[in-house]
């Protein structure tokens, strides 16, 4: 595919991006009835009158969600209005049972924000434009000749989270979205559990020279439910609409791509035409009639706001300046919530944060990478990694025991990694003086010339001499202890 390599003449244009991130929230009710929010049960059993849009049948608000926007807006720095509205927006469609969605059209519950991100390992600021209240459309189902509509998700709660256009880049994209994924598992307002749709992405992409300030017409990519599908797309999305620009250099931009709507075809690799683009004026917004505004007071917004968690970017701000992590590992640990409880679940019995940290991140996540399991899924406790790592800071078996005791845990989790290094002969190291030195002896009686290269200043032959003698005792030695047996028996010859 062409565009896995940027072409120079791509060079010189720039994307412009804005998401609209599309949240459930996990209320135990819908945002206007009381039907479960529930996902997975049978199609149409958690409905009311509500829900299906009967004639007369009145919304009522869920307190709950409102609290849940309001938390939300609190995280991320934003003004929380006092006084904002319901409106409905009109589209037909056979999974919009009222014809109409509720929403916040002018008046939404929240205003602004910032959300911080690590993007190539370093923090960059994004602006949020707006966090509005909205209800969710049912289900189409498509079978072999009819299909039929699901209201289980009618009427279910969700915020939409809308970015200003400030995001340039797929990575930077992906690095956003993460981050509010976070954010909201950490309050826990949303599972935020992609596969079931809790969390959906809408895409707007432009494309302009560098040194253009006007904004082009956008490409909206609809509901995309992987930050790996949305990174394609967004590449691929890209790269099409530079291609059209060059292709038509003197016909009027406005002219080369016109809004619309798109949606990622992860078989076919690539966006396909849904609609020419919609405007504001097509939905005929107005005030929702059967709704009262909704009125906070500040003294229930600063409650809120002093009753949040601790938040992923001051956690991770927190590994970096208390335990001495790097930035990067920090990011991934706390961007999600399940992995950073896990380790400091196991930082409670060892001390070695940094150690900790990488085995977690580099190597029980590279172990479990093809069998889609985690630490946490497959049942490894935390307490066993804490115990890994302090077989190995004892010095009780070397790195290279480690690795094979891990496999083993992964092999068999809820096994203590000391039971295992006790129960296999292999896995426990020499720290028979005598038995070493013997090998020292014998490597050294047998490459004299790596010998005397040492002597003379190379210091690869001593590396080569080191990797001579671990071998000898399969791996079993003290690294250190090889080391100095080696200094010490060379100074003497």
């Amino acid at each position: 595919m062409s565009h896995k390599h940027t072409h120079p003449s791509h060079e010189n244009w720039e994307a412009v991006i804005g998401l609209e991130i599309h949240v459930e929230l996990n209320t135990k009710s819908k945002l206007f009835s009381s039907a479960p929010n529930h996902f997975g049960d049978d199609p149409n059993t958690n409905i009311t009158e509500v829900c299906t849009g009967q004639p007369g049948a009145l919304p009522v608000l869920n307190k709950e969600a409102v609290r849940k926007a309001v938390q939300f807006g609190c995280a991320i720095q934003a003004e929380i209005a006092k006084f904002s509205k319901f409106d409905r927006k009109s589209y037909f469609y056979p999974d919009s049972p009222r014809n109409f969605q509720i929403t916040q059209y002018d008046q939404p519950i929240v205003k602004g924000g910032t959300i911080v991100a690590e993007v190539k390992g370093e923090e960059k600021s994004f602006a949020v434009n707006r966090v509005h209240l909205e209800d969710d459309a049912g289900m189409l189902k498509h079978f072999s000749t009819f299909a039929g509509v699901d209201y289980n998700r009618a009427g279910c709660p969700l915020i939409e989270i809308v970015s200003e256009p400030c995001i340039h880049t797929a990575d930077e994209a992906v690095a956003y979205a993460m981050a509010i994924k976070a954010i909201l598992q950490y309050i826990d307002a949303s599972d935020c559990n992609m596969e079931e749709g809790s969390l959906r992405i809408d895409t707007n992409i432009s494309v302009r020279p560098k040194g253009e300030t006007g904004l082009r017409n956008k490409i909206e990519i609809k509901n995309m439910n992987s930050f790996s599908f949305m990174e394609l797309a967004i590449k691929s999305e890209v790269h099409r609409q530079i291609e059209a620009y060059l292709e038509h250099a003197h016909v009027p931009h406005e002219q080369v791509i016109q809004q619309s709507t798109y949606r990622w075809d992860p078989e076919k690799k690539e966006t396909v035409l849904m609609r020419r683009k919609e405007t504001a004026d097509d939905y005929r917004y107005f005030p929702e009639p059967d709704l009262v505004p909704i009125i906070l007071t500040d003294a229930y917004i600063e409650d809120i706001r002093q009753g949040l968690p601790e938040l992923p970017l001051q956690r991770e701000r927190r590994y970096v300046r208390e335990l001495n992590l790097s930035q990067h590992q920090a990011f991934i640990l706390t961007s999600d919530k399940a992995l950073a409880d896990y380790f400091e679940e196991a930082l409670k019995n060892c001390t070695n944060a940094r150690s900790l940290s990488n085995w977690i991140l580099v190597e029980f996540t590279g172990r479990l990478k093809d069998t889609g399991e985690s630490l946490l899924s497959v049942g490894i406790k935390p307490e066993h990694v804490a115990s890994l790592i302090n077989l190995i800071d004892k010095g009780t078996i070397t790195g290279r025991i480690a690795k094979s005791v891990a496999d083993e845990m992964v092999e068999h989790p809820g096994v203590d990694p000391a039971d295992i290094v006790a129960r296999n002969p292999d896995y426990q190291t020499l720290n028979d003086q005598g038995e070493i030195e013997r090998y020292v002896d014998q490597v050294l009686a047998e490459n004299g010339q790596s010998v005397m290269d040492y002597k003379a200043g190379r210091d690869k032959a001593f590396a080569f001499l080191v990797g001579q003698v671990m071998k000898l005792c399969r791996g079993k030695a003290s690294p250190q202890l090889v080391n100095d047996l080696l200094k010490q028996r060379i100074e003497k010859m």
